[in-house]
């Protein structure tokens, strides 16, 4: 047993988390019925959706508080990536839309869901959670407010003494040591909700919206694989490719299990740490990208919504098509902060083409019936841009 637990914390964390992939896919197939099992991966993401706001504030007004005037830091960059990658996705879904028009079948649903009313509502919202109590920020994970309260409490105590700023970098540090801990439970976590996904949905629900999930899963590995790639090519200037798998392979196998970029907020930390990459920056532009960097949020929008226009012989010209796209990622940027993520943002781009609502709230309902792939997959896309395009800025600004 002991040579089993060495050979077992010896083991990189990918495979392990591959070792419990396999086996909740094993249970989930042979014995559905042990739910237990499920258990562990809820208290997985709930350990990590809990710490995750906490230690967002405190690393990032850890990193604000300790800034020194002449300290070189690539947020502009990043921000900048983080916005062209968005609508670099939006333009690339319309297009293969445009390749490949589908139909869905609308008919009445049940589904009761609150969507925002337009974009100004969208704005508003996110507006409104700027400006949130510190306090319930936290409590209610509303990472918008969380970044700038931390923002604001961060360059207050730039004037502090350097006990207290000694204070807070302790408080980080101790909040990362509990992340890490969390984090290497993660197989066991990941074991539990590949159980869940295979013993409770399966996968005959996603027979009759095949064709659709295909395209959207296909252009996600489009904008995953070949454009992000480019982007970072063209700021880099060099081979993109093993930053981009590595990217992909601890930071999206992650995310597409836990379904969620704040949860997946510490695992990018983490990331960012093993390639070395400057504190300052990433413990700002992680958290910042769970809210904005919405590439996936961009991508289900624009087809779920062609796909209505296609199913209802609406014609779309090139210049609709451009609005679309920007509004789609104006919309995905504040996807985090509604409640049902990318899917109740639909309503808001059916009505650029005359859409009724009734009629868009069934799209949103055919989403919800694709997105036990659809959700993880997007969130996958997400957060391992967060960290691709944060690595980015910085190799982009050394100098050679």
């Amino acid at each position: 047993m002991r040579r089993i637990i060495r050979a077992w914390n010896k083991a990189s964390l990918i495979k392990r988390i591959l070792i419990g992939i396999l086996l909740g896919a094993l249970f989930g197939i042979f014995s559905p019925q042990f739910s237990g099992i499920g258990l562990l991966g809820d208290l997985f993401v709930g350990g990590l959706k809990a710490i995750a706001p906490i230690l967002v504030f405190f690393l990032v007004a850890n990193a604000l508080s300790q800034h020194q005037k002449g300290k070189t830091t690539n947020i502009k960059t990043v921000i900048l990536l983080y916005l062209l990658g968005t609508f670099a996705a939006a333009l690339v879904d319309v297009f293969m839309s445009f390749l490949f028009p589908i139909q869905i079948t609308l008919s009445n649903t049940n589904t009761e869901v609150s969507s925002p009313d337009g974009i100004g509502q969208v704005v508003s919202n996110l507006l409104l959670n700027l400006v949130d109590n510190p306090l319930n920020a936290i409590i209610q994970a509303n990472y918008i407010g969380i970044l700038s309260w931390a923002i604001v409490f961060g360059i207050a105590m730039r004037e502090a003494s350097s006990h207290s700023k000694d204070l807070l970098k302790t408080m980080s540090d101790v909040v990362s040591k509990i992340v890490g801990w969390i984090i290497n439970l993660a197989p066991f976590g990941i074991l539990g909700l590949v159980f869940q996904t295979i013993s409770n949905q399966g996968i005959a629900s996603l027979a009759n919206y095949g064709i659709l999930l295909v395209l959207l899963l296909g252009t996600m590995l489009l904008v995953a694989l070949v454009i992000n790639p480019l982007i970072a090519f063209l700021f880099m200037r060099r081979n993109p490719y093993p930053l981009v798998l590595k990217c992909l392979r601890v930071s999206g196998v992650t995310a597409f299990f836990t379904r969620s970029s704040a949860a997946n907020i510490p695992v990018n930390m983490k990331l960012c740490e093993e390639l070395g990459l400057n504190p300052d920056t990433y413990s700002v532009s992680i958290p910042l990208g769970s809210t904005i960097n919405m590439s996936g949020a961009a991508i289900t929008i624009n087809i779920l919504t062609l796909a209505a226009v296609n199913s209802l012989g609406i014609t779309v010209d090139f210049a609709s098509a451009f609005v679309l796209s920007i509004i789609a990622a104006i919309s995905a940027c504040g996807a985090s902060g509604i409640a049902g993520g990318s899917l109740l943002l639909i309503p808001i781009a059916c009505s650029l083409f005359g859409i009724s609502n009734d009629l868009a709230i069934q799209v949103v309902a055919v989403g919800f019936v694709i997105g036990v792939v659809q959700d993880s997959c997007e969130t996958a896309l997400n957060s391992s841009t967060n960290v691709l395009f944060t690595a980015v800025a910085e190799y982009a600004n050394q100098k050679p």
